[in-house]
């Protein structure tokens, strides 16, 4: 029972880290759930914690009307995986975020990220989302 509490506690994390650093609360969603040694893998910034987050930071800044809105969470091992609907702003396109997770106990020590901007028009019948 103790493997599966900790999984839902791994899901849990990764929303809540998500949902804080979408809503501009960057600093408080590193401070309670990234581990001191995480690093990421977006191509847009240095490898370590501190870039990453200043660059959500500013993200956050930007466009504080963000919201997410998850779609999916799986989880297999010491890996979460969150597919989320992303919009910077009611005029802003939608966007399909895939985050995966690494977790070393109950911190992430590491993440990945990818995203592709929702096309307004498409000839796929089934939407992104």
């Amino acid at each position: 029972m103790q493997e599966a509490s900790k999984a839902s506690n791994r899901k849990q994390t990764a929303i809540s880290f998500l949902e804080l650093a979408a809503s501009g609360n960057v600093s408080e969603a590193y401070g309670n759930y990234i581990s001191p040694n995480f690093r990421h893998h977006n191509p847009y910034f240095a490898g370590d914690a501190e870039s990453l987050k200043k660059g959500m930071a500013e993200a956050a800044a930007k466009f504080p009307d963000t919201t997410l809105e998850v779609q999916h969470i799986f989880e297999e091992g010491d890996l979460v995986a969150v597919h989320s609907r992303v919009q910077h702003g009611p005029d802003e396109p939608e966007i399909s975020v895939v985050h995966i997770f690494r977790f070393e106990a109950d911190r992430v020590v590491e993440m990945w990220d990818v995203g592709m901007e929702a096309p307004k028009e498409s000839p796929n019948q089934n939407g992104m989302f």
